[in-house]
């Protein structure tokens, strides 16, 4: 089995724009495979850092004096980068979202496949899990979590349904909170709907939305003038905060005119929303919902 099989490989490295000399950072390292192309493209000069909060990714730490990984959330580029003696980068990559291996490890807790204890998180330190959202939580976060990150229109009567259960006996693995729901799950829609509540808890665990502002916002400031953003994301939620901050340099309001009345914004966009061929997703069902927005700080 594949650590994780990189989507999108060509056109999210093409779109680095990469130097020989430079120096790049790939956030979501997990199986190294946007890391290896990276490092076909570098010269003897150029530098690649990994990030990767995951623990099971550090085995697969690539054996070259141009890498480094560093094991922690990217939500620290910055800091990390800074203790590495390093203050502005050519180019960053990040392939949001869960990795194939995570997917596949059923006593992660991260797949509707499997039957596994409530955990989903990315990183064993995290003290917030999947059994502490839905055991802990009360109602109107419930609510919260359910509409914010699944937009779930049944997002009420789910957070009531947990309460109530829990009341009776914790609620201890994927199993029984999808009996739980199980009225919520029509046959016709099981997969879909199983699927946004399992995104929802996942994103509150590991605080994913926060995570990505705080990555965008330091990757402006962390880019070289001429620099490279390639993000990949995989849902709707991501997508549009990557888009927003690509446009704008902000997720909300609109940026400031300038003395012409010219909206002033830090990056350009580099081609169109790009989308894995056919192909691709035939051969990666992954790949499906994948977007790659490419930017290109001003």
């Amino acid at each position: 089995m594949e650590y994780h099989n990189p989507v999108l490989l060509k056109e999210t490295v093409d779109g680095l724009n990469i130097k020989p000399d430079g120096i790049y950072v790939d956030v979501t390292f997990g199986g190294g495979g946007h890391s290896k192309e990276i490092l076909k493209r570098l010269g003897p000069n150029g530098k690649l850092f990994g990030f990767d909060q995951d623990e099971d990714a550090q085995a697969n730490a690539l054996q070259d004096e141009r890498f480094v990984l560093i094991p922690e959330n990217f939500r620290y580029i910055k800091r990390f980068l800074r203790f590495h003696g390093v203050k502005s980068v050519d180019g960053i990559l990040a392939d949001l979202g869960v990795s194939s291996h995570q997917f596949d490890v059923p006593e992660r807790g991260f797949s509707t496949r499997f039957d596994a204890g409530l955990d989903m998180r990315m990183s064993k330190k995290n003290e917030l899990d999947a059994y502490k959202v839905v055991n802990e939580y009360d109602e109107a976060n419930l609510k919260r979590v359910f509409l914010d990150y699944g937009e779930l229109k049944v997002a009420p009567a789910l957070a009531r349904t947990i309460v109530e259960a829990r009341e009776k006996k914790d609620i201890n693995t994927t199993d029984q909170l999808k009996m739980v729901l199980s009225r919520f799950l029509p046959d016709q829609h099981k997969n879909k709907i199983l699927a946004q509540i399992y995104q929802a808890i996942r994103i509150e665990v590991n605080q994913e939305m926060d995570v990505l502002k705080e990555f965008l916002e330091q990757s402006l400031e962390i880019l070289k003038p001429g620099g490279r953003l390639s993000v990949i994301s995989y849902h709707s939620l991501e997508d549009r905060l990557v888009k927003r901050f690509i446009k704008n340099g902000m997720f909300e309001g609109e940026p400031e005119r300038d003395f012409y009345g010219n909206f002033s914004v830090p990056f350009k966009s580099i081609e169109k929303l790009i989308v894995p061929s056919d192909a691709e997703i035939k051969e990666n069902n992954r790949a499906r919902s994948a977007k790659l927005r490419v930017a290109e700080k001003k």
